[in-house]
C-alpha cells in the first residue's frame, strides 16, 4: 500500500481508515514450490482468509531466495524438493536474508529426518501436504507469530505448535540421562535399533533396554510417541534439553 492509498483512506473517513488498517495487519505469505497448479490453489485458499495475502510465487530455488529479497512477506511458505538448489540451502539463504522472516516447509516428505534438517537450517514450522487446509492456516499463523509449528501425518500423531523458538517438553527440563537423550534422538530421526547400535558403538540389546526405559519413564510406547516428545524437547534440533547425567 502507498503512502498515497493511505492519505486518501484517512481523507474518505474512519471507515475506510480502519479497512486500511486491517489490510496492513494481514500475515504476508510468499509461495514457493514449483507446481503451477498447486501454488494456484493455495493462493485461493490464503487470498480468502481475512488475515492473510499472498505476495509473491516462486517455482524454484533462486525464484526463491530472489523473491525473497525483493518482497516484503512475513512468512516463506516452502517446498523441500524445488529445482535449482538443495530446500535446507533455500532456507539458510532466506534465513541470511531477513532472520526475522518465518519459513514453514510444506512438504511431501513425512519423515523425522527431514524434519530435523529444515528446523536446523533455520525453518520455523513444517507440515506435510497431506495436512488439511485448516492445519495449514493454523501453522501460518502459529510461525507468524513466532512459535514453531510440527506436524506429520503418521498414525496417532497430532500437530505439536511450541511457544516461543526454544522450547522444552511442558516447559520442563527433559528427565533422561545423556545416553538416553541420545537413544531417543536416534530413534526419533528413524534409526532402527540396529543403526542406533551402531552410531553410539553399543549392543542393540543396549539400544533395546535403553529404549524400555524411554518407554517406562515417559509412559510413550510407539516410536511416533517417543517421536513427538523428541520434538517437543527440542532433541531434534540439537537443543540439549538438560539431560541428566547418566
Amino acid at each position: 500500500m502507498t503512502c498515497v492509498t493511505v492519505l486518501r483512506a484517512a481523507q474518505a473517513g474512519p471507515s475506510n481508515l480502519n479497512a486500511s488498517a486491517a489490510l496492513a495487519k494481514r500475515i504476508r505469505v510468499l509461495i514457493a514450490d514449483e507446481h503451477a497448479i498447486f501454488r494456484a490453489g493455495l493462493k485461493l485458499l490464503l487470498n480468502a482468509e481475512s488475515d492473510m495475502e499472498v505476495v509473491g510465487e516462486a517455482a524454484d530455488g533462486p525464484e526463491t531466495v530472489s523473491q525473497a529479497r525483493d518482497l516484503d512477506a512475513d512468512v516463506v511458505l516452502l517446498d523441500l524438493s524445488m529445482p535449482g538448489a538443495p530446500g535446507t540451502a533455500i532456507i539458510e539463504q532466506v534465513v541470511r536474508l531477513d532472520p526475522g522472516r518465518r519459513i514453514l516447509v510444506l512438504t511431501a516428505h513425512d519423515d523425522p529426518a527431514h524434519l530435523r534438517s529444515a528446523l536446523q537450517a533455520g525453518a520455523s514450522g513444517y507440515i506435510v501436504k497431506r495436512a488439511e487446509a485448516v492445519q495449514l492456516l493454523t501453522a501460518i499463523r502459529a510461525v507468524h507469530d513466532g512459535h514453531t509449528f510440527v506436524h506429520l501425518t503418521r498414525p496417532g500423531e497430532r500437530p505439536v505448535v511450541r511457544r516461543g523458538s526454544r522450547p522444552t517438553a511442558a516447559g520442563q527440563p527433559t528427565p533422561l540421562s545423556r545416553r538416553e537423550a541420545e537413544v531417543l534422538r536416534l530413534l526419533a530421526q528413524g534409526h532402527t535399533n540396529q543403526e542406533a547400535a551402531d552410531q553410539l558403538a553399543v549392543s542393540v540389546k543396549t539400544i533395546e533396554t535403553h529404549r524400555k526405559r524411554l518407554s517406562d519413564k515417559l509412559g510413550l510406547k510407539s516410536r511416533a510417541q517417543l517421536f513427538r516428545f523428541a520434538v517437543d524437547a527440542g532433541l531434534l534440533e540439537g537443543d540439549a534439553a538438560r539431560p541428566a547425567d547418566e
